[in-house]
C-alpha cells in the first residue's frame, strides 16, 4: 500500500505524468485493508481448533497457509492488474511486477497451484488489454512517457503478450523447480536426522546397559579389595599392600567415570527432567558446602555474593547443585594453593546469572571452544591431574540446556577462569 501511493506522488510530482490518483489511492487502501484482515486471521486462529481435525497440526496449518496464500496472491493480482489499468495499461512499464507474485506463488505453493496462478494472472492482463483495445474499458494513456497511445496496436499487443506470456511461464517453471529441489532436500535432511536421532538413542541405551553392567563389577571389586585393604583379611607386606592401594585408587577413579558417564547418559536419553520451585540460595550454599574441604587443604578462599533479592526458581534442584558443586570442585582442583574462587549470581530480570571466577591454571584460547564436548580435557589440566573422565563439564551443558540456559566460559591461561550459567527463573 505505501509503496502504491509512494510511486503514484513520485511519478505526478518528479516525473510530472498526469494519473487518475482517486481510483489508485482507493485500490492501495483496499489491499492494505484485505492484508490487514489476513495479519489478523492468521493471527486469530485457535490451535485447539485444529486439533480438533482429524489430521495433525502440522498437516492442518501447512493447509490453512496453503488457503492463505492462494486467496492472497490472486486478491494481490486483481489487485495489480487494477493499478495496471488506470496506470496506462499495456504502456506500463510496471506490468513485470506480475512476476514477483508469480515467484511467491512457486515458493509457497505446489507446481500445480502456481501454474493455476500463472494462467490467472495472463487471464487478468488480457482481459485488460483487450477490453481497451475493444474500447469496452477506458485507456488511460501515459502522455509523455509513450509518444503515442499504444493499446490499440496490435503488432505491440501481440509482441508484448508473447513477452509477458513467456516470461510469467518460464519464472513460475523455474522457480517452482528450484523450490521443489528445497522442498525434497529439507524432507532428506529431516528424515536423516531423525534417523540420526534414532541411532543415538540407540547407542545411548547401549551405553547405558554396559555401564550399569560394569558398575556392578567395579562395585564388587570394591567389595573384595576393602577389606583387604583394611587388613580383615590379614595382615599385608608392604609391596602387596601398595598393590591394593593403587588398585583399589584405580577402580575409585574408574568408578567415578561409570558414574558420570551413565548420569550423561541417563540425561541425554530422558525427554524431560523433574522441575519445581526451590532456592537457589540455599542451593549455592550446599554446593560450596561440598568442596569447603578441599578448599580449605590448599587455602584457597571462597567468596560469595549473592545478590538479596536472589531466591526461589524454576528447575530440577539436585542436578543444578551437581553442577554447580562441579564448577567448583573444578575451580578449587585446578587453581594453585592460596588462590580464591568468588560466586556470584545476580539478577537479570526473567533470568538469574551464576559466575564461578578463579585464579587458577586458565585455559588455552585455542581449546575453548571443545571445553564442553564430551571426554575432552585441556591439555595443562592433564598436567595437574592425568586421570579425568572430561565428562564434567559436558554433563554441565547438557544440565543447563535442559533448563533452556546457557553457560560458556571467559579464560586467558594463567589468569584464571570465570564460568557463567544463565538460568530463566
Amino acid at each position: 500500500m505505501i509503496g502504491v501511493v509512494a510511486t503514484v506522488l513520485f511519478v505526478e510530482k518528479a516525473v510530472g505524468l498526469s494519473l487518475p490518483v482517486f481510483p489508485l489511492y482507493s485500490i492501495a487502501a483496499l489491499l492494505g485493508a484485505y492484508n490487514l484482515v489476513f495479519f489478523i486471521w492468521i493471527k486469530s486462529v485457535d490451535p485447539v481448533s485444529l486439533r480438533a481435525l482429524d489430521i495433525s497440526m502440522s498437516r492442518a496449518k501447512q493447509s490453512l497457509i496453503n488457503r492463505i496464500a492462494n486467496t492472497q496472491i490472486a486478491l494481490d493480482l486483481l489487485s495489480l492488474t487494477a493499478l495496471i489499468h488506470f496506470s496506462g495499461g499495456i504502456e506500463n512499464p510496471f506490468i513485470f511486477y506480475f512476476i514477483f507474485h508469480m515467484i511467491i506463488a512457486s515458493i509457497l505453493l505446489s507446481r500445480r497451484a502456481s501454474f493455476l496462478q500463472a494462467t490467472f494472472t495472463i487471464f487478468l492482463f488480457n482481459s485488460v488489454v483487450f477490453l481497451e483495445y475493444a474500447g469496452l474499458l477506458p485507456h488511460y494513456c501515459l502522455k509523455g512517457f509513450v509518444p503515442y497511445t499504444l493499446h490499440g496496436s496490435p503488432l505491440y499487443i501481440f509482441g508484448m503478450n508473447f513477452a509477458f506470456i513467456s516470461t510469467v511461464y518460464i519464472a513460475v517453471y523455474l522457480a517452482a523447480s528450484i523450490s521443489g529441489r528445497l522442498r525434497e532436500r529439507e524432507r532428506s535432511l529431516k528424515e536423516a536426522n531423525i534417523l540420526l536421532e534414532e541411532k543415538d538413542r540407540i547407542k545411548s541405551e547401549y551405553v547405558l546397559r554396559v555401564s550399569h553392567d560394569i558398575k556392578e563389577h567395579l562395585s564388587a571389586i570394591q567389595g573384595c579389595l576393602g577389606p583387604v585393604r583394611t587388613g580383615i583379611t590379614g595382615e599385608l607386606n608392604p609391596k602387596q599392600r601398595d598393590l591394593i592401594e593403587r588398585a583399589d585408587d584405580r577402580t575409585d577413579k574408574l568408578m567415578s567415570f561409570v558414574r558420570a558417564l551413565l548420569e550423561i547418559t541417563r540425561i541425554k536419553l530422558s525427554r524431560q527432567i523433574e522441575m519445581g520451585m526451590f532456592s537457589l540460595r540455599e542451593t549455592v550454599e550446599d554446593a560450596i558446602d561440598l568442596v569447603e574441604a578441599r578448599a580449605k587443604d590448599k587455602n584457597i578462599s571462597i567468596n560469595v555474593n549473592i545478590e538479596p533479592d536472589i531466591d526461589k526458581i524454576n528447575g530440577a534442584q539436585i542436578y543444578i547443585e551437581e553442577t554447580i558443586a562441579n564448577l567448583l570442585a573444578n575451580s578449587v582442583k585446578y587453581t594453585p594453593n592460596g588462590g580464591r574462587v568468588d560466586i556470584a549470581v545476580k539478577n537479570k530480570g526473567d533470568s538469574v546469572l551464576l559466575q564461578i571466577a578463579d585464579t587458577g591454571i586458565g585455559i588455552p584460547k585455542d581449546e575453548i571452544p571443545k571445553l564442553f564436548e564430551e571426554f575432552f580435557r585441556a591439555r595443562n589440566a592433564k598436567k595437574i591431574e592425568r586421570t579425568g573422565t572430561g565428562l564434567g563439564l559436558s554433563i554441565a551443558k547438557q544440565v543447563i540446556e535442559r533448563h533452556n540456559g546457557r553457560i560458556w566460559v571467559e579464560s586467558e591461561e594463567g589468569r584464571g577462569s570465570t564460568f557463567s550459567i544463565l538460568l530463566p527463573k
